[in-house]
């Protein structure tokens, strides 16, 4: 069996060597060019789908003509145009609360009452006082009187009898006496002055007892309840808050230090609250204080607009958001802001011819065009871009106020009705 394979195999030699050598040099040349043929169909459909894919399509949106406003927003709390904090200035039990929440009240109305006994023991014994002091007063009266006339007496008789009678000492002790006595009047009377102060000082303390209310206006709060101390040592404490007008309100915002330098007084605004969230309240600023403050790094300027609630639908504490009008530019060319924002992924133009064997063969990495080269160091110079035969164009402008979805061209090759590009969408396949 094996001889007969050998046998085959040495035929086959035999065969293969009697082939002309032309005949098997024909064959790897076709070979070689079907090999070829085959690379060259597959790269150029590569080529194909990678000249296909690179087809962009860009999203545009229309340059328009009408009026732009320009706002600032800025979130604040809605306030009483005049609050009062009432405290009281003793220390004492409350007897009474004679007001509650909401209820409304007129100057010199009584909101609460203090225990009034220690008071009024005070002021009995500052009378005494003042009786008994009144009474020395009578005493010391009675003892300047009489030294008076002893005095008065003494000189008579020493002029009667030429000097001898009485002896100078005596007289001199007599006159001692006399104004001892006046200063013990005098004394007297302080003592008076002092107890008449003392009684008013208790008096006073007694009427502040009655807590009354300093405006016309609304209970917004109330912190005391009858039986509760009241310790007023160092600081008076609050024991209501009283609203003095509640149709006229304040509204109190924050505005952003990059926006401030655009906020003026007089200029009109419109809010939103929470409570009503279709309804747009109006208002116009009064104040934009100098006073600066900080939170978490944050600068921020005080604020105040002054708001009509006639109909008592807003309530202090509200957060509101506002947004002021800054400024109202009328007749304006605009364009998309997001048209400025746009940038080419890569330079626009024509590329040079790779052809297939440049398509199949790697190219040394293309440099990129340098963004913004032709922009302006001034913010106010951009340029825009639109679609020229299918191709960018860019269009150099310069912008204005922008209310953030759209800008203001102050110069420039742009009119209403033009396409400008916004973003690219998807591929083209």
């Amino acid at each position: 069996m094996k001889s007969k394979i050998d046998r085959d195999l040495e035929i086959d030699q035999i065969l293969q060597m009697d082939r002309p050598w032309g005949h098997r040099k024909i064959l790897r040349r076709l070979f070689i060019v079907t090999i070829m043929v085959v690379a060259v169909l597959t790269a150029f459909v590569i080529w194909k789908g990678m000249k296909k894919s690179n087809s962009i399509r860009y999203k545009t949106q229309e340059v328009v003509r009408g009026d732009l406003t320009v706002i600032v927003t800025a979130t604040g709390t809605l306030q009483p145009t005049n609050k009062v904090d009432v405290g009281s200035e003793l220390s004492g039990i409350i007897k009474s609360v004679e007001v509650d929440y909401n209820d409304r009240v007129k100057v010199g109305q009584v909101l609460a009452k203090l225990d009034t006994s220690k008071l009024e023991a005070q002021i009995a014994q500052a009378k005494a006082a003042l009786e008994s002091a009144k009474a020395k007063v009578l005493q010391a009266q009675a003892t300047v009187a009489e030294t008076s006339a002893k005095l008065s007496q003494l000189q008579r008789v020493r002029e009667l009898s030429n000097g001898k009678i009485p002896s100078q000492s005596e007289l001199d002790a007599a006159e001692a006496a006399f104004e001892r006595a006046k200063a013990d009047e005098s004394s007297a009377r302080a003592a008076v002055s002092q107890a008449q102060a003392t009684l008013e000082a208790y008096e006073t303390d007694l009427s502040k007892s009655v807590i009354r209310s300093p405006i016309n206006g609304i209970v917004l709060n109330r912190s005391i309840e009858p039986g509760q101390t009241v310790a007023a040592s160092f600081q008076a404490p609050v024991l209501f808050t009283l609203a003095e007008d509640l149709t006229q309100m304040e509204l109190h915002v924050n505005v952003d230090e990059a926006d401030i330098g655009k906020v003026r007084e007089g200029q009109k605004a419109t809010f939103t609250v929470s409570a009503y969230p279709n309804r747009i309240f109006e208002a116009h600023i009064t104040q934009a204080r100098y006073g600066s403050s900080t939170t978490s790094g944050v600068v921020t300027y005080e604020t105040v607009l002054k708001v009509n609630n006639s109909d008592l639908s807003l309530r202090p504490g509200m957060t509101a958001t506002a947004d002021i009008m800054v400024k109202k530019v009328e007749n304006a060319i605009l364009v998309p802001s997001a048209a400025l924002r746009f940038t080419p992924p890569v330079q626009e133009g024509k590329r040079p011819s790779t052809g297939l064997v440049g398509t199949l063969l790697p190219r040394p990495p293309r440099s990129e065009s340098k963004q913004g080269e032709d922009v302006s160091a001034n913010k106010k110079q951009q340029r825009v871009w639109t679609l020229k035969d299918g191709q960018l164009s860019a269009i150099p402008v310069t912008i204005g106020s922008t209310d953030g979805s759209m800008t203001e061209v102050v110069a420039g090759d742009i009119k209403p009705g033009m396409a400008l590009v916004v973003d690219i969408g998807s591929a083209v396949r």
